[in-house]
C-alpha cells in the first residue's frame, strides 16, 4: 500500500530530528518539504520569489517559509533543489549561519533547452554537480534527481518491502553521503553509495539509472552500464 504523507506524524523516539532547509520550491523541494516534515523534521523552505507566496505550503506542511538569505540558519542540512541556470544568482553566503559540518544535497539536472548551454559542464567535462559545487562554494552531495517528484510522495515503502525504490547518491564526503542516505532511507527508499562526485555522471540525465524506479541491484546495475558520453538530447 502506498504511504501517504501526513503533517502530523512524528519521528519515533530513535529517530534523530534535524533542521533542515531547502531553497526551491517546485514539485521536487516541495514534495520534500512535506515529507521531511511528516517525519518530524523541523523545516524552513524559500524560494526566489520570497516567502509571501509559500503560505499555502507552510500552512499545509508546518514548515517555516523565510527569505533565502535565512534558510541555512541553523541548518544541518540544506536542499538546493532549483534549475542549474538559478545557481549562480543564489547570495553570497547563503549558507552563513548553518550548523557546523552542514551538509548541503544537490538534486540539480542539466537541461540545456531550459537552462542554457553551460560550457563548464559541456566543454570542461565537470559534473553537473560538480558545477554546481564550485558556485555554491561547498561540497555538496548528488541526491534526489534521479526519480520523479511525485515519487517522494506516492512510492515510500518499508524496509525490506519488494517494491521499496533505491535512488543513488554521490558524494566526495563520506560522512556526509551516509547522512543523505539514512534520511533517504528514513523517508521510505533503499540508496545506492554511486562513489564521489566526479562519477556522479552516472545518474545525471540520459542514463539508465536516470527515471529508474527500481531496487538497489537494477540501480546498481545501471549505474555501471552508464556511458561517460553525454547523449545528443542532453547537450546544448
Amino acid at each position: 500500500m502506498t504511504e501517504h504523507c501526513g503533517r502530523n506524524r512524528r519521528a519515533a523516539p530513535e529517530e534523530r530530528t534535524m533542521k533542515i532547509g531547502i531553497i526551491g520550491a517546485g514539485n521536487i523541494g516541495g514534495n520534500l518539504t512535506r515529507r521531511f516534515t511528516a517525519l518530524g523534521h523541523q523545516v524552513v523552505v524559500a524560494n526566489s520569489r520570497g516567502p509571501q507566496t509559500l503560505t499555502e505550503l507552510a500552512a499545509e506542511t508546518g514548515a517555516t517559509a523565510v527569505p533565502v538569505t535565512e534558510v541555512a540558519k541553523g541548518a544541518e542540512l540544506v536542499v538546493v533543489t532549483i534549475p542549474l541556470k538559478a545557481v549562480p544568482g543564489l547570495p553570497e553566503g547563503v549558507f552563513a549561519g548553518a550548523a557546523d559540518g552542514l551538509v548541503v544535497v544537490d538534486t540539480g539536472n542539466y537541461y540545456p533547452q531550459r537552462d542554457g548551454r553551460i560550457a563548464g559542464i559541456e566543454d570542461d567535462g565537470l559534473t553537473e554537480s560538480r558545477w554546481t559545487e564550485g558556485h555554491l562554494g561547498h561540497p555538496v552531495v548528488k541526491a534526489f534527481n534521479s526519480t520523479y517528484a511525485q515519487d517522494f510522495l506516492e512510492r515510500p515503502r518499508p524496509a525490506g518491502d519488494p517494491d521499496r525504490m533505491a535512488l543513488p547518491v554521490a558524494g566526495d564526503d563520506a560522512a556526509a553521503k551516509q547522512t543523505v542516505r539514512a534520511l533517504i532511507e528514513e523517508i521510505g527508499f533503499d540508496t545506492v553509495d554511486a562513489g564521489g562526485l566526479d562519477d556522479s555522471w552516472r545518474q545525471q540525465p540520459g542514463t539508465p539509472a536516470y527515471g529508474l524506479r527500481a531496487g538497489v541491484p537494477e540501480v546498481t546495475k545501471a549505474l555501471a552500464e552508464a556511458s561517460p558520453e553525454r547523449p545528443a538530447d542532453f547537450r546544448g
